[in-house]
This record gives structure tokens, sequence and C-alpha cells, in this order.
């Protein structure tokens, strides 16, 4: 019988995720996969295996796991509470997670999506390439108390170490390049809108995420006599209201309503995980500025797993052993602590 990994509690919106889906938009089906695409880069730094395992995406809140046999898990994106019968469980690091003992995570401290990983990832079934849900394509679907998600076989992976997560839980710049349909708003409104400082609006999902703003709406002109076109991750359609929507991983693949801009792919996480209500302003980069972002952002990720550190350090580990003050706060045997 091969371990699983059980669900005791669910939160109200969990999914398995991986990388997504890769050629299947001209059938009418985007990427997908995880929200927060880096999370899974860092789960899989921390457990030092491929990035394309899947991981269990929580929004909002996670839930209540008990594996069966003895693994390893990792927890990374948005900040959680978590406990292991009890004990309280450091974020953006790896922990044994003994066969019976009880994983609970609880709400989201900051950020939005939540990940939990586990050695090998989950041996849940290809479906066109991937393992991950595609809630609007119907393909997968969210995750239920009692559900058991059999792990892959025979993975080990090592557990007590803790990675710096990138700061992209609290909203701040995102950085926009032109889109096809940018000459429909005049040179002003663009400038209006990479000045406004933008709320994240409650209403969002994988689709799609609605910012609002205090003061008038931003308008193409001709934006009536646009047809609909492909369109892709990040795109920033403005409704007719004149709203706009950061598309997301399982955005429609056409679209009519103009588009301002399109973000850049290392800063989606960083729309992804803002909360309802948090900061966010948009800023216009050229193209060649927007290629030496992204190139930049692909050697940082491959380059996770040398920042990996232990959460405890080992002595024999401390090259500069003698330079740390061990004994700092040492008092008298003999002293009364409460005098003054």
């Amino acid at each position: 019988m091969s371990a699983e990994l059980m669900i005791r509690a669910a939160g109200p919106a969990m999914s398995l995720q991986d990388m997504g889906r890769q050629g299947y938009l001209v059938f009418g089906l985007t990427r997908g996969g995880a929200a927060d695409r880096r999370a899974l880069y860092e789960g899989a730094a921390l457990l030092g295996q491929p990035p394309d395992c899947a991981a269990i995406e929580m929004v909002g809140m996670g839930g209540t796991f008990e594996a069966t046999a003895d693994t390893v898990i990792a927890l990374t994106g948005a900040r959680m509470t978590a406990t292991r019968d009890g004990a309280p469980l450091v974020w953006n690091a790896s922990h044994a997670l003994p066969a019976g003992a009880m994983l609970v995570i609880g709400g989201a401290q900051a950020g939005t999506y939540g990940y939990l990983h586990v050695a090998g990832g989950f041996d849940a079934p290809l479906q066109m390439g991937a393992r991950a849900s595609h809630l609007n394509a119907g393909i997968g679907g969210l995750l239920q108390a009692g559900d058991a998600l059999p792990l892959c076989p025979g993975q080990t992976a090592r557990s007590g170490y803790f990675l710096t997560p990138e700061d992209r839980l609290q909203g701040g710049t995102v950085r926009v390049v032109t889109s096809f349909q940018s000459h429909h708003f005049s040179e002003e409104t663009r400038v209006r809108f990479a000045e406004t400082g933008f709320r994240r609006d409650p209403r969002g999902n994988r689709q799609g995420v609605r910012m609002e703003a205090d003061g008038d709406g931003f308008f193409a002109e001709g934006g009536l006599s646009i047809v609909s076109e492909v369109i892709t991750t990040g795109d920033i359609q403005v409704t007719g209201d004149g709203a706009p929507y950061v598309l997301m991983c399982e955005s429609q693949t056409t679209g009519g309503y103009p588009r301002i801009g399109t973000v850049i792919p290392s800063d989606l996480p960083r729309v992804a995980q803002a909360a309802a209500g948090t900061a966010l302003r948009f800023e216009f980069i050229d193209h060649d500025e927007a290629i030496a972002i992204e190139t930049r952002a692909r050697a940082d990720i491959k380059a996770l797993a040398s920042r990996i550190q232990p959460l405890i350090r080992d002595p024999y580990d401390i090259a500069d052993l003698l330079r740390y003050q061990l004994v700092g706060g040492v008092i008298s045997a003999t002293a009364d602590p409460f005098e003054t």
C-alpha cells in the first residue's frame, strides 16, 4: 500500500497545482498551474527535487493533514500559521512529518496563496501532461476533507532547512510593458494609470484580479471597435466601467476589452499574493529592461538551492565559530535575579 497524505479538514479553496500545461493555448486552454510559480521553485529547492512536482495550493487558509508514512514537507508562498502536533512550524522551511502526526495549517498572516509540498510530490494522474487542477476548464477540482493523496514512492528529502523568502506578499510596485492595445489609451491616461495608487479588490481569483482606485476610471479611445484577439497571462484588461483587471493563470484565451499593458512574468506572483485591500502601483518599463529583469529573475531561481540554510546551525559547520558570542547573558549562580 502506497503512502498517502490524508486531508482531515480542508479550507475553502485547496487544489493540487504544478507548473501547469504548455502548448494548449490554441485549443482554448491557458497554462493554469500554481498562481505563484516562484513558490513551487522555493519548495523544490527546500526539498532538493525538481520544480515540476505537484503541491497543494491553499487560498487564504489551509487545513488539517496526516501522513500514513514518514515524509518531509515544505511550506512556501503566503505565510500561514502552521503546527505539527501542536508545536509551531517555521514557514518557508522544510520539516519532518512523521506518520500519524497532525499538521494543521491555519489562516494567512500575509499573502493569499500558500503551498504545501511533500518529498517527491503527489502521485496524482497526469492529464494533458500535468497534475494541476484547472478549475475554469473543469480539469481536476477542489480538494475536500476525506481525500487521500498518494505520495510518490521511495522519495526522501532533508528536513530542518530554511529559505529566506522573496518580498512579494505586501503588494508594492508591479512592472508593466506596453501591450498591442496600449496605444488606444491616450498618453495622459497612461501617465495617470502609472501615477495611481491601486488597491487589490476583493473580487479576484485564479482567472483575474480586479484593481480599485479613487477617482475616474481608465478608458480607451475607440474601445468599442476592438475585436477579440489572443491574450496572455499578465495582460491588464480595462472593462467598460474603467476598472483594470490583471489576468492570472486561469484567464480566458481571447478577449475584446482593451489592454493598457502587461505585467512582466516575474512580478505576477506579487499580484497573485496581494490580499484584498493591499496597495499596488504599476510602473511602465521598456521591453529591453523587461528582458533584463526576467533574465536576472531566472538566474535567481536557479540559485535558490545555494541559499538554503539550516534552521539550527551545527557548530561543526560554522567555519568562524570563534567569532560568535556564545556566553552572552550569563549571570552569577548565587545572585538574586530579582534584585535591581
